[in-house]
Parts: C-alpha cells; sequence; structure tokens
C-alpha cells in the first residue's frame, strides 16, 4: 500500500458511519453476548486459543454478528478471508478457495473464510463451497438473521457449530453508546456532547436491542444539533425522539420471527392473558402481517383451544373475519381486537383432539363392521336385515335412547372427554351419563347372547331401555343416601351404570367396586380414570361379590350396593350373610332387582286374533310354569317370596317398593332367532326349546313364524317390573 492509498484508506474510516467506526476490536471491548463470550465460554476460549472450527453467527440485526467475524480476524493467525453471499458469485469462491490452499501450502496456516448473510447463498454457491469445508481447506464462519436450521444447506449446518445471538439489553445498549460519546478516536470524545439520560434511556429503549440503530439515531442527533454558547451539543428527549422515532419492528413473514411472533401470540391466548395477545398481535400488524392470516390462525384456535368449552367462539371468530373483508383497515383492527380478546378471554378445551384418537384407531385397522341397526335400510334392509331395530331417538324421552353405535370390539372405548370448563362443564355430566348407560346396555345385550338366548330371553332387550336404566340408577342412588364421603361398594358393577354415578357424587372416599371377569376392570379402568379431586374407583375382579379380594384388612363400607344382584343367588339370603362382616354397624344395603317372574309374557306379544284360545291359554301356562321352575334361579321367586325369605333370615327392611314398567321396544328378528333357533345343538334353555315339552314340533314351528311375520321389525309396549329395597342388619 502506498502513501496516496494509506491516506485514502484512513479517509474512508474517518467518514465511515459511527456504527461501523465503534466496532469493537477485541473481545474485551465486545459488550453483550454474555451467555456465549463470558470468560470461560466455548467460543471465548476458542477464540483466544486460535482453536477455531466451522461457526454460524445466528440472530438479529446489530447484535454483533460480523463483528464476532471481524474480532477473530483480528486475533487469528489464519488467513481471513471475507465474502458477501449476495455479492459474491462462484468464481469469487473459487479465488478464496485458491488464495486458501495457496496459503496452506505456502505457509502452513488456515484459511478462516467469513460469509456474511450465509442464508443468502444459493445452491450452486453452496456446492462450490462445501467440498473445501469439508476437507478443512477453509474455516466457515456464517452470519446470518434467519434460522440457519431451516435456511443454510444442512450439510454446512452439521459441519458447523451453531451460536445464537440475543437481541441487546438496554442497558448494553447504554453502554454502546456512552462509548461512542467518550471514544476521541472513534466517536464523539473529542465534542463537548451533553445526552440527556431520558434521551438515553429512549434511545436504548427505542433501538429494540439493535446497537447499530442505536448509534445510527446517536449519530443523526448529534451531526444535526447546534451546540449552545458554551460550545455544548444538548440531545434533548426531544432531540432523541425525533432521531429515532419509531421502534423497528424486527419481523420477516418468512422467516424465525414470524413463527415466533405467531407462536407467542396463540400461547397467549391459550394461556389466557389478552395482554399479552393483544401485545403479539400489534406485533404482526405493525409489522405489516396479513390480517387474514391472523384471522385463519384464531380460526384454528377456536376450534383447537376453546373448543366446546364455549362452541360459540367459532362463530365470533368467523363473523369478525367477515366483518373485517366487509371493513379493511384500518377500522377492521376492532374486528381483530374482538376476535383476540373473545378467543384470550373464553374458557378453554382441547377435547376436540378427541378426533385423532379416533383416527388412529382407524389407522391402526381394527374392526369397524357398522352394526346393523345403523345400516343404510334403503337399498337391501328386506334382504339382509340392514336397518333393523334401529331406535329412533326423537320417539324417546329427552330425544335419547340407549343403543349401539360403535362396533361391537371398540364398545365401551371413549374418544371424547368433556372438560370442566365453560360450556362443556354443563354438558359433562349428561355425556358420563349416557354413556354409562349404553355400556350397561351392550353388557346386558352381551351377555344375553353369550347365553344363547337362554330362559332370560327378555333381557336383551328389557335391560337395553335407556330409559330403564336410567330409572334403576336414579332410584338406587337417592335410596343409597350418598355423602362427599360416604364409603361405598358397588357390586356387579361392570356394566358401569352405578360406579360412574357414584364417582360424581362422593369426593373426599375412593369408590369400590367389584366386577366379575378382567375385561370389564380393563373397560372400566380407561372410563373411569382417577377424577380431579384425586378421587378413584378402585376395582377387583371376584364372580363371587366378595369384597375380601380388595385385600384391605378391617374395610367396612357404609353402604353396599347393586343391581341384579341377587338374582344370580339361589340362596338369596344366604348370599347377603356373607356380605355382614363388611357392613359397618350404621350401614345399610341397597339392590335393585328385575323381577322375570312377573315381567313380559312373550304369548302377549302376539296380537289376540292370531292365536286360537285353548293355545293362548296353554302357552301362557306353559310360561308360567316354566318361569316359577325352583332350578330357575333368576325367575323363580316374587318380591313377596324373597320379603318372607329376608325377614325369616331376620333382615331389616327399611324401604321396599315394587315398581312397574311399560318401556317402547322394538323387536327384532335377531331376537325371535334366539328364541326359537332352528339349529340342532340349539341351547336347551331357549324359549323354543324349554316350550317343546309342552307343543309338538308343527306348533312350535307355526309360533316362530307368527313371531317372525307379526311381531318382527315392531315397537311394542315392553311390561317389565323392578324392586327395590333397602336392608341392614338387626
Amino acid at each position: 500500500m502506498n502513501l496516496f492509498e494509506h491516506a485514502h484508506d484512513k479517509q474512508i474510516r474517518k467518514e465511515a458511519p459511527l456504527a461501523d467506526r465503534m466496532r469493537p476490536r477485541t473481545i474485551e471491548e465486545f459488550v453483550g453476548q454474555s451467555h456465549i463470550l463470558a470468560p470461560g465460554r466455548l467460543l471465548r476460549r476458542a477464540i483466544q486459543a486460535d482453536q477455531l472450527s466451522s461457526l454460524i453467527f445466528y440472530g438479529p440485526p446489530g447484535t454483533g454478528k460480523t463483528t464476532l467475524a471481524r474480532i477473530i480476524a483480528n486475533t487469528t493467525k489464519a488467513e481471513f478471508l471475507s465474502i458477501n453471499a449476495v455479492l459474491s458469485g462462484i468464481a469469487d469462491i473459487r479465488k478464496c478457495i485458491e488464495t486458501a490452499k495457496k496459503v496452506r501450502t505456502e505457509h502452513q496456516r488456515h484459511a478462516v473464510l467469513f460469509v456474511d448473510e450465509v442464508h443468502r447463498f444459493n445452491k450452486a454457491q453452496q456446492d462450490a463451497l462445501l467440498p473445501h469445508v469439508e476437507n478443512g481447506t477453509v474455516i466457515l464462519i456464517g452470519a446470518t438473521t434467519e434460522n440457519p436450521y431451516f435456511e443454510v444447506n444442512k450439510a454446512l449446518v452439521s459441519r458447523s457449530r451453531i451460536f445464537q445471538l440475543q437481541s441487546l439489553k438496554s442497558t448494553e445498549v447504554e453502554e454502546i453508546i456512552e462509548q461512542a460519546l467518550t471514544d476521541s478516536e472513534r466517536g464523539f470524545g473529542d465534542k463537548q456532547v451533553n445526552l440527556a439520560a431520558e434521551a438515553l434511556r429512549h434511545l436504548a429503549h427505542v433501538a429494540g436491542g439493535d446497537a447499530r440503530a442505536a448509534l445510527n439515531a446517536l449519530e443523526l442527533a448529534v451531526l444535526t444539533s447546534q451546540a449552545d454558547e458554551n460550545d455544548v451539543l444538548q440531545i434533548t428527549l426531544e432531540i432523541a425522539e425525533e432521531s429515532i422515532q419509531q421502534r423497528a419492528v424486527l419481523y420477516d413473514k418468512d422467516g424465525d420471527a414470524h413463527f415466533d411472533t405467531i407462536s407467542a401470540f396463540i400461547k397467549s391466548m391459550r394461556g389466557s392473558d389478552p395482554d399479552a395477545a393483544l401485545f403479539w398481535m400489534a406485533k404482526m400488524v405493525e409489522a405489516g402481517e396479513d390480517p387474514r392470516f391472523i384471522f385463519r390462525r384464531m380460526l384454528i384456535f377456536a376450534g383447537e383451544d376453546v373448543g366446546m368449552a364455549d362452541p360459540q367462539a367459532l362463530g365470533v371468530v368467523s363473523s369478525a373475519a367477515q366483518a373485517f373483508d366487509y371493513v379493511g383497515m384500518p377500522e377492521g383492527r376492532y374486528h381483530l381486537a374482538q376476535a383476540c380478546l373473545y378467543l384470550s378471554t373464553a374458557p378453554k378445551s382441547n377435547s376436540a383432539f378427541a378426533f385423532f384418537d379416533a383416527i388412529s384407531v382407524v389407522r391402526n385397522g381394527q374392526a369397524d363392521e357398522v352394526p346393523d341397526p345403523l345400516k343404510d335400510a334403503n337399498r337391501d334392509g328386506k334382504a339382509f336385515g340392514h336397518g333393523e331395530g334401529y331406535l329412533y331417538p326423537h320417539a324417546y324421552r329427552d330425544h335419547w335412547v340407549a343403543q349401539q353405535y360403535l362396533p361391537d370390539v371398540l364398545q365401551g372405548r371413549i374418544f371424547y372427554q368433556p372438560s370442566e370448563q365453560g360450556y362443556e362443564a354443563s354438558i359433562q355430566e349428561t355425556v358420563s351419563r349416557n354413556r354409562e348407560a349404553q355400556l350397561a346396555a351392550f353388557f346386558s345385550q352381551t351377555a344375553s347372547e353369550q347365553s344363547g338366548g337362554s330362559i332370560y330371553w327378555e333381557a336383551r332387550t328389557l335391560n337395553s331401555s335407556g330409559e330403564l336404566l336410567n330409572e334403576f340408577r336414579d332410584h338406587l342412588t337417592e335410596w343409597s343416601e350418598i355423602s362427599r364421603n360416604t364409603l361405598a361398594l358397588v357390586l356387579n358393577a361392570g356394566e358401569g351404570l352405578l360406579l360412574g354415578e357414584f364417582l360424581r357424587r362422593i369426593s373426599e372416599e375412593n369408590v369400590y367396586a367389584l366386577v366379575e371377569s378382567s375385561n370389564e376392570k380393563k373397560i372400566l379402568g380407561t372410563l373411569f380414570k382417577k377424577t380431579t379431586s384425586g378421587i378413584e374407583a378402585k376395582i377387583a375382579v371376584d364372580s363371587s361379590g366378595c369384597p375380601a379380594s380388595f385385600e384391605i384388612a378391617d374395610l367396612r363400607f357404609e353402604r353396599i350396593v347393586g343391581r341384579n344382584v341377587l338374582q344370580n343367588h339361589a340362596d338369596k339370603s344366604g348370599f347377603l350373610e356373607t356380605l355382614k362382616p363388611w357392613i359397618s354397624a350404621d350401614g345399610f344395603f341397597v339392590f335393585g332387582e328385575t323381577v322375570p317372574a312377573l315381567g313380559q309374557r312373550l304369548s302377549d306379544l302376539i296380537p289376540e286374533e292370531l292365536l286360537e284360545p285353548d293355545f293362548r291359554k296353554k302357552l301362557k301356562a306353559a310360561e308360567k310354569e316354566i318361569y316359577l321352575e325352583e332350578k330357575n334361579v333368576r325367575s323363580s321367586w316374587t318380591p313377596s317370596t324373597l320379603r318372607d325369605e329376608l325377614k325369616g333370615a331376620n333382615w331389616n327392611i327399611i324401604r321396599w317398593q315394587v315398581k312397574e314398567y311399560c318401556i317402547p321396544t322394538m323387536i327384532r328378528t335377531e331376537q325371535i332367532e334366539q328364541w326359537f333357533p332352528s339349529h340342532q345343538d340349539s341351547p336347551h334353555s331357549s324359549y323354543g326349546q324349554r316350550l317343546s315339552a309342552y307343543f309338538s314340533p308343527e306348533q312350535l314351528n307355526n309360533l316362530r313364524e307368527t313371531f317372525r311375520n307379526e311381531v318382527a321389525g315392531t315397537v311394542v309396549e315392553w311390561h317389565s317390573v323392578s324392586l327395590f329395597m333397602q336392608l341392614n342388619q338387626k
């Protein structure tokens, strides 16, 4: 460099912007980024030891990325080369590579290549550089404002250590400004500048962590101000405000700032912080984000994070978005704000994620055969029985009836779990009660089918009645007189009907339940998870109904409750005796029992004119004998015989009630087939088989055809009798 070039270079440095002149020359002069440059930190040690590997500096503008590279250039013994990804082409890259090779060959020194705005490298530029970074010809130092994991060639990223620089704190920016005011060589130390404290704070705050912006504003303030009579430049708050009027919003619609800000916006609404949500939305709007993008994210949020806790949220946001389309900016900001505030203050629920659980089940290929009653009956209903047995909910009280909607293998599977927030809190109990009634109906149907359509042929239709199941639950719960801390045991709990209700009402004690199979235990464990108060169902498997299965010494219940418990035992009072050790002194039993002996007779389903009087009389007599046979444990008793048995066993009957019901019930063809199975190895306890002792095969076949032609597919008033009792020991 000759004398003229040296003078020209000195003049350029002197006339350079303040921000460029004040770049730190050593690590000691560097302000901020203590998380990577504090004494003992890896990067600081590597620079001081001149042991660098490839690096990528990533952070907002004005945080010191290029400055760090220059510090490395001043301290390293390696050859320092520099290019700009935008201004330099492949030829410049090759020239740098040739220089690096020459230095290594002739001087045994490494070469460091600094690439500013490395994210702007195109594929050809990256491909030209990559092999030489891989073989160590050059050590890469890249600088970028974009996330390198998304914007930089993955091969370059994998061979580089990433250091993220953060926006400077206001105190750090103030320190940099004060350095510029005191440095007489590079800054304004040779001038008398009085920067007011409030002006200093304003410059540091509005710069938003960007040292370059703060120094540029300071330079503008100094150069445009007039000295007073004492030759002092007075930089007041007013002058500072004019020099840096608006804080620059760091935002790039395709970069990290975009995704980070929208993420902060969503998370603020999810956290029900309207102030933070408004702030992040304001930042996006001020940066020029498309309001329609913000509305799209709020529409998603309304379904994903508010959901059923406030079903109106989707309508509010949708209406606000539509209003914005009509109004436009700037008045449309009112609608942005309204939607944002509504979502931020609305109750939250993510129960819509249940849909993705259902998708997972479908993708796993579990059986998904549509139950026959739900199939389309318009095309081939007669030929295949599609749609037969479907119960039209609007024909029932409260427009609801318990019937199977899920495939058999998924019955009892729960996808949707209402939260305790907002609107969902008001429907939570209804959803749970209906679900429990449906599960109870399914278990009853399954038990009937597994018994091969036995003598309890009425079980399928009778126990499938949602109205009757709800009546049982409400009646038994009322008679149980439970409080928040009642210690209760539910017998025959596999259907879930009573257990769910007890868990909702008892909040200070665990509820105990006995089931007959491990499958029932598994289903109930899924259905009744621990409540928000920490109460859970303690479920044990014991088909005999003995509480000893819980293996808890001195366990004494205040209530022992069950539905259709006693009818399974021939010696009903004897079974109750086995439970006496498990009831507390002031406790009592509550049972609800279906009474088959007084219930529906199938013969009454056939219209009077379709059977000969003598045949009908004989049929009724046969049915009576079948029900009252002593070997038929479940049906050979009546409320009066049971009452006498209990009194004789010295039981104290506190309350006793017999109730009759007439439930609209659809008679399905498949039920007729169960009652009158045609195959030879049919169960001996089916209705048809039991009648074979009283009628000829021809008579039975005629009776079967009458049921098929005249009863199947009709809705009948099914007569049912239930017994409710409250007992304790004398």
